[in-house]
């Protein structure tokens, strides 16, 4: 199929042979996307980019006649819109990914966006080098969830995209697709090709490679598009995964300089009922100025995580924090098992996907940490998997806190004697009595090696910028009032030092 292929790109092939060759690949292309559809074990993600003119619709286009569109869509991302903006940058691509067995082409996507800001000088060396990098680290975290990720980006002259645009401009059918954008792309064009020359190098890696093409040949570079498409959806059918190996094997784990640990801890810590009443009341009167903040409103936003043992106390400090909140304002998002539209998304896409405006708060009842928890005690992760969670955790909280998204992480920690008392208890309390499940109490019996994961959970994601707030919950009263003043403590720290 290659050297048919090689003979019509050298002008080869007579009219028959090149009817045939593009028939039989335009077969073997759709035959291969229907039967990665079939296996819904891998999603294809396609990123076309390159300059003006170089010919990019053109082969999307071919791609979209091609292959079957009810199993593929094509993006072709503008300026971002306000919610897209009062988010993180890469907030938009993640909720666009295909699911296992679904293709998604993006015209230009994350690299045609910060190409130009930089050019534009919209943003400086440094974002541009923090946007490669959150690249790199969405592209591998898609590869090592089993994404296959093909990127081409086309390579034109400064002299072909003139001559690519005047021959669009004098063609009826195709004139639209010259504006004056168009012209000031070709302007632009040296400070467009050096910087995407460095971005695309920057970008190359052993789980989403670079196909660089000669542009501005719209018949050949999408043949030549094709046929790699076809070859790598081959290779994976036949089971070869040599990307999705390199990009799961963890990075060597750092412990965070100083992290807390569950040893040691004073439960015995409480307060009585009048103090408490007197310290929510006022803890509740400071958040909700906190929130309700000018500058907190245009700005900012809230993530707030809730994990701890079986029967701590998170619902309850939760109920605490949402008593101060305008019902309009927050949202609570219960983590569960993962949906069968999750499981077909990278594992921390579900989070993404909720994540709350500026002016906003979103609270998880447990979240992204099942993965180093609940996932790898109970075997529900490989090893390999909750192993590289770590990293990819805190790239994505660090990817939060740059969007002024506030991130409070709150650990509610009890002893085994308590959890047993609370259990009993809510075994013979009718309205609590449902909260006590088969699985609580066979967590239970794996006490100790939850609390391994936990202090390793806090050995390696306790970082300086998303620190873990252990809270000595014992007694609820004590604890509902620490959640509420160290969330405030995190709050007005955010807006003080300006991010």
């Amino acid at each position: 199929m290659q050297k048919r292929i090689n003979r019509l790109l050298e002008g080869q092939a007579d009219k028959k042979e090149r009817k045939k060759t593009l028939q039989e690949l335009r077969l073997k292309l759709l035959r291969s996307q229907l039967a990665l559809s079939e296996a819904a074990e891998t999603p294809v993600v396609i990123m076309v980019t390159g300059q003006v003119g170089s010919g990019r619709g053109e082969t999307v286009n071919l791609l979209n006649k091609w292959l079957e569109n009810r199993g593929m869509e094509t993006h072709a991302f503008g300026p971002p819109s306000d919610e897209e903006r009062a988010r993180p940058p890469m907030w938009r691509y993640w909720l666009s990914l295909p699911p296992a067995g679904r293709i998604g082409i993006y015209v230009n996507g994350w690299y045609g966006e910060a190409v130009i800001d930089r050019v534009q000088g919209r943003i400086g060396e440094h974002v541009l080098a923090t946007r490669i990098e959150e690249t790199r680290e969405f592209e591998k975290t898609l590869a090592a969830e089993g994404a296959l990720i093909l990127k081409f980006w086309y390579r034109i002259s400064h002299d072909r995209q003139a001559e690519r645009l005047h021959e669009l401009e004098s063609d009826p059918v195709n004139r639209w697709r010259v504006n004056e954008l168009s012209w000031l792309r070709h302007e632009q064009f040296d400070a467009i090709d050096e910087t995407a020359r460095r971005v695309v190098e920057a970008t190359d890696s052993a789980w989403a490679p670079w196909h660089v093409l000669e542009g501005g040949h719209p018949e050949r570079q999408t043949l030549q598009t094709a046929a790699i498409i076809l070859d790598r959806m081959q290779d994976r059918l036949k089971g070869r995964r040599e990307e999705v190996e390199s990009a799961r094997t963890p990075p060597k784990r750092r412990p965070v300089p100083q992290p807390q640990t569950l040893q040691g801890l004073d439960l015995t810590r409480s307060m009585d009922k009048a103090e408490y009443k007197e310290e929510l009341t006022h803890w509740q009167d400071r958040l909700s100025q906190l929130v309700r903040d000018p500058v907190f409103r245009r700005d900012y936003a809230v993530v707030a995580v809730f994990e701890g043992h079986d029967a701590a106390g998170k619902g309850g400090s939760i109920h605490r924090v949402t008593a101060a909140l305008d019902a309009r304002h927050y949202r609570v998002i219960s983590v569960a098992a993962p949906t069968d539209e999750e499981r077909a998304q990278p594992w921390i896409w579900r989070f993404w996907r909720q994540l709350p405006p500026h002016g906003r708060m979103t609270i998880f009842d447990r979240s992204w940490y099942g993965r180093v928890l609940v996932e790898r005690v109970e075997g529900f992760a490989e090893k390999t998997d909750w192993q590289r969670a770590y990293a990819e955790i805190n790239h994505f909280e660090q990817t939060l806190l740059k969007s002024n998204i506030i991130l409070a992480k709150f650990w509610l920690a009890i002893d085994a004697d308590e959890q047993l008392a609370r259990f009993q208890a809510r075994s013979e309390t009718p309205w609590k009595e449902h909260k006590l499940t088969d699985e609580d109490w066979r967590n239970r019996e794996r006490w100790d090696d939850y609390q391994a994961a936990i202090n390793d959970m806090l050995r390696y994601t306790d970082t300086t910028a998303a620190p873990w707030n252990v809270v000595e919950a014992n007694d609820k009263r004590y604890a509902r009032v620490k959640v509420i003043k160290r969330l405030c403590a995190a709050i007005e720290g955010a807006m003080e030092s300006g991010g």
